[in-house]
């Protein structure tokens, strides 16, 4: 027998921590996933054999289910796929940088930052308000016999929100979050689980990111509809110029100060149009620039607070 291979592990525990140290170094989104399914299914084989000790079960299920390091190789395997999924081919890489500073149009990412900035102010009020009343409620129902399952619940929702706002980050950000929870509650004991819950850090962590969306909601649709809303309308200066001159509307009047006119009067010309016009394509792309870094630095933050750095801590 080989000294260097790592031994048959003999329980549960010691089969999800070789799991662990065979995915060390890969993303910690995977991590959380590989180890959830790997725990899901040995409780659930365990379950199924109750004249069985941990050390039997693992002995015939490794045979099955794989070694911690053939599981852990499956995974990685899955993950090329899934990484080439959530970063769709990019056009390529312009070398000038008048190339780079235009072709962020034509990432895909930029948009679903963009959408995401958009939709954050709602998902942001709607976090909020679930995170502040479902603390007020499960204190104020401490003195009553409902007060710790209402919590529990409470604790619950929140932990189902992380993924199902972890599913919206993943979508529109490209960045790889869980699909499974931090760990499996299966064969747990009631006291066990709310041990778990109040234990997990994510629990907290998650619970600050919904009352930090709120601000950084209200931040990141008055960022993307101001300098949208401002870019194009000096982007279509031209336009509305003739369609107001069409129609005999003056395009702009000036009642004040001879200097303040004449600036007002040469912005009103065609050079001046023309000249804003162009600023404003400017400001357009910066802005899409900007939206990208932003969306780029969401992400960044939702997978610090919502995934598990290492499984269970």
């Amino acid at each position: 027998m080989n000294a260097d291979a790592p031994k048959l592990p003999r329980t549960i525990a010691e089969y999800l921590e070789q799991l662990r140290a065979a995915l060390r170094g890969a993303d910690p989104a995977l991590i959380q996933d590989a180890l959830y399914d790997a725990e899901e299914h040995l409780r659930a084989e365990l379950a199924e054999q109750p004249g069985r000790s941990e050390t039997e079960m693992l002995a015939k299920v490794v045979g099955s289910y794989g070694a911690p390091e053939e599981v852990a190789e499956i995974y990685r395997d899955q993950e090329i796929k899934i990484q080439r999924a959530l970063r769709p081919p990019r056009p390529p890489k312009q070398r000038s940088w008048l190339g780079q500073f235009f072709g962020v149009a034509a990432d895909p990412h930029t948009y679903g930052a963009l959408f995401y900035m958009v939709l954050s102010l709602a998902t942001g009020i709607f976090y909020f308000t679930w995170a502040v009343t479902g603390i007020s409620m499960s204190f104020g129902l401490l003195v009553l016999i409902i007060g710790i399952p209402f919590a529990l619940l409470f604790l619950g929702s929140v932990r189902m929100l992380s993924l199902v706002e972890g599913r919206i980050v993943e979508t529109m950000l490209g960045v790889r979050m869980p699909r499974r929870p931090v760990f499996s509650t299966r064969g747990m004991s009631f006291w066990q689980r709310i041990s778990a819950v109040f234990r997990d850090p994510r629990t907290w962590g998650t619970l600050f990111y919904m009352f930090m969306m709120l601000p950084l909601g209200i931040v990141y649709f008055t960022i993307a509809i101001t300098m949208l809303a401002t870019s194009l309308a000096l982007t279509l200066a031209p336009i509305a110029k003739v369609v107001l001159e069409s129609l005999g509307i003056p395009y702009s009047n000036c009642d004040g100060p001879s200097q303040l006119c004449e600036f007002v009067s040469w912005w009103n010309s065609w050079p001046g149009t023309i000249c804003a016009s162009l600023i404003g394509i400017v400001m357009l792309f910066a802005t899409l620039h900007l939206v990208r870094a932003l969306g780029y630095l969401h992400g960044q933050i939702a997978k610090h607070l919502l995934v598990a750095g290492t499984a269970r801590e």
